[in-house]
């Protein structure tokens, strides 16, 4: 039995306009999940989404972030900085060690509200399935011409993410 030690800085990592994403440990290594260290650039906005059958774990190791996850009483607008949940939840700013879990069905989102970039440890269960959606999504980010929004709309499906609001980024 071998475990795995992944040293700082490494990694496969896989660099956009939108995010840099460094997979830590992957399906290949746990039955249980997928880890990724991803540095958050300022003004990025990954849209309030949910999972069906997906749970994920954020730690916020640098920086701020804007972290949701409630159901709000109405899904409504492009933006989600002002929903509230029925017991009075809103969107947190959180600082390095605030954690953010989200069980299927929960909407979430997340954004780079601040001037830097901020670093978070990202965890989604079950394994490969962030995996493959990130190289996925890094051959249309990537593609001449700009987004192919439809190409991101149609991934997003396959993986199981119900997009509430636009995701956002300075490209």
């Amino acid at each position: 039995m071998t475990g795995l030690v992944v040293p700082p800085g490494r990694g496969k990592r896989i660099v956009t306009g939108a995010q840099e994403v460094t997979f830590k440990v992957t399906g290949a290594h746990s039955r249980a999940s997928s880890s990724f260290e991803v540095v958050v650039p300022p003004g990025f906005d990954v849209g309030a989404h949910v999972h069906a059958s997906s749970e994920e774990l954020f730690y916020v190791l640098e920086g701020e972030l804007d972290l949701l996850a409630f159901e709000p009483v109405v899904r409504s607008g492009d933006g989600w900085r002002d929903w509230e949940s029925d017991a009075g939840d809103r969107v947190y700013r959180a600082g390095p060690g605030s954690v953010m879990f989200v069980p299927p069905g929960c909407p979430h989102a997340f954004a780079n509200p601040g001037p830097e970039p901020a670093k978070m440890f990202f965890q989604s269960s079950p394994p490969s399935h962030h995996e493959q959606y990130f190289e996925d999504l890094l051959e249309i980010l990537e593609a001449p011409g700009g987004v192919d929004h439809a190409a991101v709309a149609d991934l997003r499906k396959r993986y199981d993410i119900d997009q509430l609001t636009p995701l956002r980024f300075d490209s």
